[in-house]
């Protein structure tokens, strides 16, 4: 299966390189933001794939788009892959409320993956935060805490953001409402049902989250560590050789693992 890679000199972009030579997919494109220093250098399998800034005449020569870039060039190669009817899979974070609306309607037209997190167990851990948030209810204080390396551009983590809607979705409600990511001075008691997420950034840790439920003498902790790069690597994989078999819409990691029931999936 041809590939095209976006964000190839992140470190997400890099690890997917070094996994593809042992994978049945095949590097065909490589794209990296206008200006970036690596554009005309050679990557890929046998060094043969030139970096390029030129999204609409890479994105028409794969049968799959990766993007782990940025979420502007997420947008111009959205519209490029619309064009060529190709679909997509996006590992990249830091989107906004329009960003993820234009995703939205591309959805309409070509089918894409679109998750902060392609790590199998972290999707699995998602099951088991709506499992404990359903059972344990308003009762139990809900903190989420964040942990990347000192390079990452965005905070919260897309993947913390995921976790705060997922509790918020079990107790009927949105993160945007109850959600509280900053505390200093002082901020008086906790508020009923607030989902709080926390970031720390230092070091090279890969990426760590930690999903706190404190109730009446007791707590629960569910946390998800991840020791290298490989295992979104991986997911990143399997979604794009799922995502190439279904109609056009929005998915996530959830339907590629079917962890979400929906019979309309191939």
């Amino acid at each position: 299966m041809k590939v095209v890679l976006t964000g190839v000199m992140g470190k997400m972009g890099q690890a997917i390189l070094r996994q593809l030579d042992d994978t049945a997919f095949v590097l065909v494109a490589a794209i990296e933001r206008p200006g970036h220093p690596a554009c005309g250098s050679r990557v890929g399998q046998r060094a043969l794939v030139v970096v390029t800034d030129d999204v609409q005449a890479a994105a028409r020569q794969g049968d799959v788009i990766i993007d782990f870039s940025h979420p502007a060039l997420t947008m111009a190669l959205l519209a490029e892959a619309q064009a060529a009817g190709r679909p997509m899979v996006i590992g990249t974070t830091g989107f906004t409320s329009e960003h993820h609306e234009a995703i939205r309607r591309a959805a309409c037209h070509i089918p894409i993956v679109l998750s902060p997190n392609m790590s199998v167990g972290v999707n699995v851990l998602l099951q088991l935060i709506d499992v404990a948030t359903r059972a344990l209810g308003e009762a139990y204080d809900t903190e989420i805490l964040d942990i990347h390396h000192r390079d990452k551009q965005d905070a919260p983590s897309g993947t913390a953001l995921r976790m705060g809607e997922a509790i918020a979705h079990a107790r009927a409600t949105t993160l945007e409402s109850v959600g509280r990511f900053a505390r200093s001075g002082l901020t008086g008691p906790r508020r009923a049902g607030e989902i709080g997420i926390q970031s720390l950034r230092a070091g090279d840790v890969i990426g760590e989250h930690t999903v706190t439920f404190a109730g009446p003498g007791e707590r629960i902790e569910l946390t998800h560590r991840a020791h290298s790069r490989d295992n979104f690597v991986c997911g990143a994989l399997l979604a794009a050789g799922w995502i190439v078999e279904q109609t056009p819409g929005s998915y996530d990691m959830q339907d590629v693992l079917r962890l979400r029931p929906n019979h309309n999936h191939k």
